[in-house]
């Protein structure tokens, strides 16, 4: 019997691919092919810079063992002495190492090998058996290292990480600390697509056809010459095979690469769309006539490259026969047409409609940066259901699984470079670094990120610093744009311009370098730059939440989109103790809309919907550039005056001021049954207001269309507190890392009507197969842990964070305060397959 390789090993899930490749001759199979394996699991850590830490020979049993995406800063304490300050949610910063041991097979010694790192947290540094591999200061970029010639074959190999966070402050919001995101080992032959060396894209779709245009660039390090040709193949979302090409052999010189372009044509292409999200899959096959035995590999040359990876789940297709299968990578991409015009915005698909944004910064709040996937799940689903449809990775490059869920969730993405250029923000920040490695970092995040069919624009800076000195600025701006072109040509270029007006941005031709300009703030700005050249295509990049914002975006056809800061409220950026997060957001740290987030949806979606609020004051006045007020001033701690409940602290009568969000063509109001009026909806985008003399009771709203009820809300006063009432997100739970179960407690009074004045400290007990992993409750000025089984609620709330420990069983929270009622919730467990 044959043994399958090691490859079909690690990936049998993915029937169709290995099923494929049993048709292939054993001895092809064994000898070429890829292996991905990740490596996240089982590293030593300690917080600390012990010497020699990077040695083979060091000493790590004492040292704590942990699987990444790792954040040690998460962990805490808050402290107000800490280094990182407010802008770093006052959480700790230092030096942390990690290693980790593993074993190559024996048999394999003639591979490349090479090490991902979707992200470490900051300044890091890698060593493999003792040998230095590099050194990247940017903590949001992904890289690799090859290890090629430096690692043992059948024998332990040893890899250190420093990560290196000491200097501060270096950031304005919370950046977390370590190996915070994912990490893989690749194996390929000596013929090898390098990472992000695959490059997909559509420029051309009809209902009739698509034309799918394929650039792969193939490395060869032997030490002769080489001829090899690829085969290509797309498979639809069902997995069969709806396109297919060859390309003519070429000839790769020694240690060297080449690179083919090559189209592939798929009929009755499903487009990749906003409400139907289609993602097709790309296998390439780097392929060799038959061989007497493989030339000799060129001598080690330690090189760095950018991180991708193959996901092989498609299906071969029947080409021609070959002699020798060197290489094989496969990619989701997705076949859609967009683009920017001047008079009339953003098309997608020939349909023309606003973007509706939300900026994010890379936090999970409870999680610190190391997120896992279903919290952004959560939230993203929330944001859709708001009417959000696009994301500014406000000022970043996110992790690449983040983009991969926007592909699959249908969101639109601003993909964000840099928060500084050689003009810092902060003492340690990017500039330190910005002249020596923008270029390179731009280059690797565009090569990782081209493939999403989500990114629509390249941002190259937000309120950059430098823009007053303009031919240093214009110098920078040039050789950005120039690289983003280079790497990718089917994308436009942006920049969140700041204070255009203040540095001339507009006259001295800076604003004009980009592909569509963006301006934070300052809506009448924007607008009048396009008036002065209706040549120009304008977005804002960064937006209020206010009706005057909404407003300039609706009734401007030129004003492709907007992005609100924020779509969520985020650790860091606080002004002053005890304040440890910015509450800007359309949701809190744990995925709860606020009031205000509803009136979005009013504005944003088509669904019918009607929601309830009590006014207490009016808006705090917002500065015209938020997060460069004083501390007074302080927009981002600014008083609650909006509340989503009947319980006023005043119980006697009095007035209150109802406001009413709707989409729909009239609202109508009862207080304890007796109708308080209708409203129709009104132009300007503006709430429906009801003067209410205040009754306990029920306050109800109901929303008609043509005299048709299709939305109600009601509010009602509560009680005094008498249980828990837990709900949860999930029906059930798989026992992986990415897979979180939001558990919500809420104290509740006899009728099971929540209690907003409520501050018991809930605490939190599991049975079964499951972790409680995190608490929190959205306070942005509390400083318990979030590593913990125990919080107080908050506006009557909170919330604990589990994940699965095995694939089946029943997982049972239950939640308990003194003189309260004990709630329950029970979770089953489930397999990550199925």
């Amino acid at each position: 019997m044959m043994t399958l390789p090691r490859f079909v090993r690690q990936f049998r899930p993915f029937v169709l691919f290995v099923a494929a490749w049993l048709l292939l001759p054993p001895a092809v199979i064994a000898a070429n092919v890829r292996v991905i394996e990740s490596f996240d699991t089982d590293w030593y850590f300690l917080k600390g810079d012990p010497p020699d830490a990077e040695q083979v020979n060091f000493i790590d049993s004492g040292w704590y063992k942990l699987d990444v995406p790792h954040d040690w800063s998460i962990e805490g304490p808050f402290a107000e002495t800490n280094q990182t300050g407010g802008a770093g949610a006052f959480l700790p910063s230092g030096v942390g190492w990690y290693r980790k041991h593993f074993t190559l097979p024996a048999g394999e010694p003639n591979r490349r090998v090479f090490v991902e790192f979707d992200g470490v947290m900051a300044n890091s540094d890698v060593w493999i058996n003792g040998f230095h591999l590099g050194h990247r200061p940017y903590g949001y970029v992904s890289f690799s290292y090859n290890l090629t010639g430096h690692v043992n074959f059948g024998s332990d190999n040893v890899i250190a990480v420093c990560a290196d966070t000491s200097q501060q402050p270096a950031s304005r919001w919370y950046s977390g600390a370590g190996i915070y995101r994912h990490v893989r080992l690749v194996e390929t032959t000596h013929v090898y697509v390098p990472q992000g060396g695959l490059f997909l894209s559509t420029p051309e779709v009809t209902d009739a056809r698509a034309t799918v245009q394929a650039q792969v660039t193939v490395t060869n390090e032997y030490s002769t010459p080489i001829e090899v040709f690829l085969n290509l193949s797309v498979a639809g979302p069902d997995g069969k095979i709806v396109g297919t090409a060859q390309t003519p052999l070429q000839t790769i010189t020694n240690a060297g690469s080449g690179q083919f372009n090559q189209d592939i044509f798929v009929k009755n292409p499903q487009r990749w769309d906003l409400d139907r999200p289609v993602l097709y899959q790309a296998r390439v096959d780097v392929c060799g006539p038959p061989a007497e035995a493989d030339p000799e590999p060129m001598p080690l040359e330690v090189t760095s490259a950018r991180s991708q990876t193959a996901r092989p789940t498609v299906a071969m297709a029947p080409f021609k026969s070959w002699g020798s299968m060197y290489d094989n990578v496969a990619v989701s991409f997705g076949i859609r047409e967009f683009h920017f015009v001047a008079a009339t915005g953003f098309w997608l698909n020939g349909k023309n409609f606003k973007i509706k944004g939300v900026c994010l910064h890379h936090d999970g709040g409870a999680f610190g940066a190391a997120v896992p996937l279903g919290v952004w799940r959560e939230r993203l689903q929330t944001l859709k259901e708001l009417g959000v449809n696009a994301i500014r990775t406000a000022h970043n490059p996110p992790a690449p699984e983040f983009l991969d869920l926007c592909d699959r969730m249908g969101f639109l993405v601003m993909d964000e470079m840099f928060d500084c250029w050689t003009v810092g923000k902060k003492p340690y920040d990017y500039h330190l670094y910005f002249n020596e490695w923008s270029l390179t970092d731009e280059r690797d995040t565009i090569l990782r990120d081209r493939n999403h069919p989500s990114i629509i624009l390249y941002s190259v800076g937000n309120e950059i610093h430098d823009t007053p000195k303009a031919e240093l600025a214009k110098g920078i701006l040039q050789g950005l744009v120039a690289v983003a072109h280079e790497t990718d040509p089917t994308r436009p270029v942006t920049q969140a311009l700041f204070r255009p007006n203040a540095s001339h941005d507009y006259d001295d031709g800076l604003a004009d370098m980009l592909d569509v300009i963006g301006q934070n703030y300052r809506e009448n700005e924007i607008l009048a730059a396009h008036a002065q050249d209706p040549k120009r295509k304008i977005i804002g990049t960064e937006n209020q939440h206010s009706r005057v914002a909404w407003l300039a975006l609706r009734d401007n056809p030129p004003y492709a989109g907007q992005f609100l800061w924020s779509g969520i409220d985020y650790l860091g950026e606080s002004r002053r103790w005890p304040v440890i997060a910015a509450g800007s957001g359309l949701l809190d740290r744990t995925g709860t809309p606020r009031p205000m987030a509803f009136e979005r949806q009013s504005w944003w979606s088509d669904k019918p919907m009607v929601f309830i609020t009590r006014r207490i004051a009016p808006n705090t006045l917002r500065p015209t550039d938020p997060g460069y007020e004083p501390a007074s001033q302080d927009v981002l701690r600014r008083p609650q005056v909006l509340f989503a409940d009947w319980t006023p602290k005043d119980l006697q009568p009095h007035d209150e001021t109802v406001e009413v969000y709707s989409n729909c063509k009239e609202v109508e109001l009862f207080l304890n049954g007796k109708s308080l009026g209708t409203q129709p909806v009104h132009a300007d985008a503006s709430p429906r207001v009801w003067k209410v003399n205040f009754a306990p009771g029920t306050l109800k709203a109901v929303a008609r269309n043509d005299g048709k009820g299709v939305a109600t809300d009601e509010l009602r006063t509560a009680g005094q507190p008498a249980k828990i009432r837990l709900t949860t997100n999930l029906k059930r739970l798989a026992d992986s890392r990415d897979d979180v179960a939001f558990v919500r407690a809420a104290v509740v009074d006899r009728h099971g009507v929540p209690v907003p004045s409520a501050k018991n400290l809930i605490r939190f007990q599991i049975s079964g197969p499951g972790l409680i992993v995190a608490v929190d409750n959205a306070d942005n000025a509390s400083h318990e842990p979030f590593p913990a089984s125990e919080r107080h609620v908050f506006e009557g709330e909170c919330v604990a964070f589990i994940k699965a420990s095995t694939a089946s069983g029943r997982i049972s929270i239950t939640a308990s305060a003194p003189g309260l009622e004990d709630g329950e919730v029970v979770i089953p467990a489930r397999k990550a397959t199925d």
